[in-house]
């Protein structure tokens, strides 16, 4: 019998809070060039290519506010999949539950499904692609197989997974074990029956839905609702939301795999890490001489085992060390390396005092390209527009503000009432309140436009949309 294709299931959700400033809510870590001039999501798809038995494309779980992000990801590296907007965020073992169905609605046997989050770096791709032919082995039996991390020392920021008996390949799961305390983490790597739980997997899709049913059947249930009632959406697929609504949240762990008597674990040691803090992304960098990390525009004298990151502008670091400063155009981290797990209650606090930075970079991406606020005041704001090549904005109006239009580079069409003309480099344009508008890019480069906005109100939210090619018509965000 032909062995099944193994299908990638890649689970893109997640805000990577502990990354702030540089991960935000509406632009995570998984869709940042963190470790090449590739997005986290590229370099995770990008690793498969040489997989044998690997099926033509992949399925892509991630949520609403991601959903063209992640279409472009994919677009940019010639990568074809289903993309699965999660109506609501509910943790990892529903989010895989919709893909499994997916991909049994798509295949004529049941499919192997190799289910990686989108955010993890693998250095050794042969090592990673041996143990995903053990693990599928094991997997094409009935079992359900997860990946353990051979540890490089007594981490407590990971849980492990602590086996049985067993050889060097497939060895069944004895159980899974919480983030310990540095004692009880010494005594895991000391006894060599423990590993970092990594969190992907190898199983059949219809195994995994079975072991869902006997042990989650409430879970399954609102996912196969969900899923009967989908629909399409331009390049994306909705499940139901309101079925949806109804599935329990939890863990693939706490689900399936802590309950099943099918587990089994492949090791692995193919210089793996899930980036999870900036100390992480400092271990795996390149360093100078004195240890640093750098990228972007930096000077540093007399520092050392330090990670300096620049996005907008010089940044200078004298006489530091085992720091971790990250600049992004709004914001500016300073930690100590030791204290990097500790971000997430900055982010905390901004989310409690209800600001924005958590959610969004200064630059924010839409469909269409991109917007940078330049300047924000009281009754005006200033913001630069990059509009991509073939992309339209919506035909909208706005109730409460007024926008005057720069062209600085390119060509733009403009619909403005009845009428449509170009602006041309160096033209400009006036767009007076309750008036339809849109701007349009016919040409082969992006159209770069100075906006500036004058009202009482200038949030994103004040948008009457009447036509939108990217299935946003009646919605104000």
């Amino acid at each position: 019998m032909e062995s099944p294709l193994i299908l990638p299931v890649i689970l893109a959700g997640g805000s990577g809070s502990r990354l702030w400033p540089a991960s935000r809510a509406l632009y995570p870590k998984q869709l940042l060039p963190l470790t090449s001039s590739n997005s986290m999501l590229q370099e995770t798809v990008g690793r498969l290519a040489d997989t044998r038995n690997l099926a033509d494309g992949v399925i892509v779980v991630c949520n609403e506010a991601h959903r063209f992000l992640v279409a472009q990801h994919l677009q940019e590296i010639a990568i074809k999949g289903d993309i699965l907007l999660e109506p609501e965020g509910r943790n990892t073992a529903p989010a895989i539950a919709l893909a499994a169905l997916r991909a049994l609605e798509t295949s004529d046997q049941s499919p192997l499904l190799l289910v990686l989050p989108a955010d993890h770096v693998i250095a050794n791709r042969d090592a990673f692609h041996a143990a995903i032919g053990e693990a599928a082995a094991t997997a094409e039996k009935g079992m359900l197989v997860t990946f353990g991390i051979v540890p490089q020392g007594p981490h407590t920021g990971y849980g492990y997974i602590e086996v049985g008996e067993g050889g060097n390949g497939a060895t069944p799961v004895k159980a899974f074990v919480e983030k310990p305390d540095l004692e009880t983490a010494q005594q895991f790597v000391s006894g060599g029956r423990h590993f970092w739980n990594s969190g992907m997997f190898v199983f059949r899709a219809d195994v995994y839905l079975d072991e869902l049913g006997k042990h989650a059947p409430d879970m399954l249930a609102a996912c196969r609702s969900a899923m009967a009632e989908a629909v399409p959406d331009l390049d994306f697929i909705r499940p139901d939301a309101e079925t949806f609504a109804a599935c329990p949240s939890d863990s693939i762990d706490y689900a399936v795999m802590e309950k099943t008597d099918k587990a089994m674990m492949v090791p692995l040691d193919a210089g793996w890490s899930d980036v999870g803090s900036w100390a992480a992304l400092y271990d795996i960098s390149a360093k100078d001489d004195a240890g640093n990390a750098t990228s972007g525009d930096t000077i540093l004298q007399g520092c050392n085992n330090s990670l300096v990151s620049s996005e907008s502008r010089l940044v200078a670091a004298v006489g530091v060390d085992d720091l971790v400063v990250v600049e992004t155009k709004d914001s500016v981290l300073v930690a100590h390396k030791d204290n990097c797990q500790d971000v997430k209650a900055v982010v905390d606090q901004l989310n409690a005092e209800g600001r924005e930075e958590p959610s969004l970079h200064r630059q924010v991406y839409r469909p269409w390209g991109s917007y940078d606020s330049l300047e924000n005041a009281n009754g005006f704001q200033v913001k630069r527009l990059i509009v991509n090549p073939g992309a339209v904005l919506s035909l909208q109006l706005h109730h409460r503000r007024t926008e005057h239009w720069v062209v600085v580079r390119g060509v733009a069409t403009i619909t403005l009432g009845d009428e449509e003309f170009e602006l041309h480099q160096n033209e400009s344009t006036y767009v007076p309140l309750e008036t339809k508008h849109r701007i349009a890019n016919f040409g082969a480069e992006p159209v770069h436009i100075i906006e500036v906005q004058c009202g009482d109100y200038l949030g994103e939210d004040d948008i009457v949309r009447f036509e939108d090619q990217y299935g946003r018509e009646g919605t104000n965000t």
